[in-house]
């Protein structure tokens, strides 16, 4: 019997709807929801009565509770032993390069720290691996995957804004006040034609039909090129945040997106993959403030 859907069955029948179950997972309702109509077609047997205040278990269903539980002992033991022994292996995580660089690499030293025995490959560029080919363990993309056996939920929203060069107030008082395609300033974004993700097309989200005229591929170079004085353009806010060569314009328009969790739905059970995943979780919890700050939540 496959394990993998007989765990969402189990959390179903313990906390009772498919958002707690999720919750408990690490995954979302839509995720669970599907493993169990799985587990259901493959038994051919209804487990559960959907009703108003929930999920009820029929009399497959009970029967079936045993046996899964059983089947969670088992699994725990496992854990507990890689538990005592450590977590050891590889981890390779896929990630864009602003969030990779910015935000992960810098706070990874307490992971690392806990855990000494294994090996992390932090893959932070332009463009992703892919997950369901098991390119990676995981990935934290900008859109939710639609195909692929895959579990995913969403990370963490986050905000972007306009930023100019602390040195010249010029152009960020121009930028109040004008729009940018009659200011004469210099704008950095990504050159259109070798974008990797339709979410960072965000420019038409400042100003209609705004085209940058300094481009770079990389989200890091253009926040040098922006910090530099070569021009304003957009960044995630916690790219930006606390560089003194930076400073924000028209703090009112505020462009939002999400950063999305995806793994392999054979690896998810993994303890190393788990901890990664509590760890980061903790992280984002830790810095909301940093990845949507507070004039950017209205």
């Amino acid at each position: 019997m496959d394990w993998d859907k007989l765990q969402y069955f189990l959390f179903v029948a313990r906390h009772g709807t498919l958002a707690r179950a999720g919750a408990a997972l690490h995954v979302d309702a839509t995720t669970v929801s599907r493993r169990v109509s799985a587990l259901e077609t493959a038994l051919g047997r209804t487990l559960f009565e959907r009703a108003p205040t929930g999920f009820v278990l029929t009399a497959a269903g009970r029967a079936l509770v045993p046996h899964a539980e059983a089947m969670a002992a088992a699994a725990a033991r496992i854990h507990a032993r890689d538990e005592e022994m450590g977590l050891s292996g590889q981890l390779r995580v896929s990630v864009s390069e602003g969030f990779g660089n910015s935000f992960i690499a810098p706070r990874l030293g307490g992971f690392v720290a806990a855990h000494p025995e294994l090996e992390i490959d932090l893959v932070a560029s332009s463009g992703f691996l892919d997950p369901s080919r098991r390119e990676a363990d995981m990935a934290i993309l900008l859109a939710r995957p639609r195909k692929g056996p895959l579990i995913t939920r969403k990370l963490s929203d986050y905000s972007l804004g306009l930023y100019a060069p602390a040195d010249r107030p010029e152009w960020r008082d121009a930028a109040e006040r004008t729009p940018l395609a009659r200011a004469g300033i210099p704008v950095i974004g990504y050159m259109p034609d070798i974008l990797y993700a339709p979410e960072l097309d965000y420019l038409g989200e400042i100003e209609p039909g705004l085209r940058a005229t300094v481009r770079s591929s990389s989200i890091l170079a253009q926040r040098r090129m922006i910090a530099g004085g070569a021009g304003v353009g957009v960044l995630p806010c916690f790219l930006a945040a606390d560089d003194p060569a930076l400073v924000r314009v028209r703090a009112d328009q505020v462009i939002a997106r999400a950063f999305w969790l995806a793994l392999h739905r054979d690896v998810a059970p993994q303890p190393r993959i788990r901890a990664f995943i509590e760890w980061l979780d903790a992280e984002v919890r830790e810095n909301r403030s940093l990845l949507v700050p507070a004039d950017a939540a209205r």
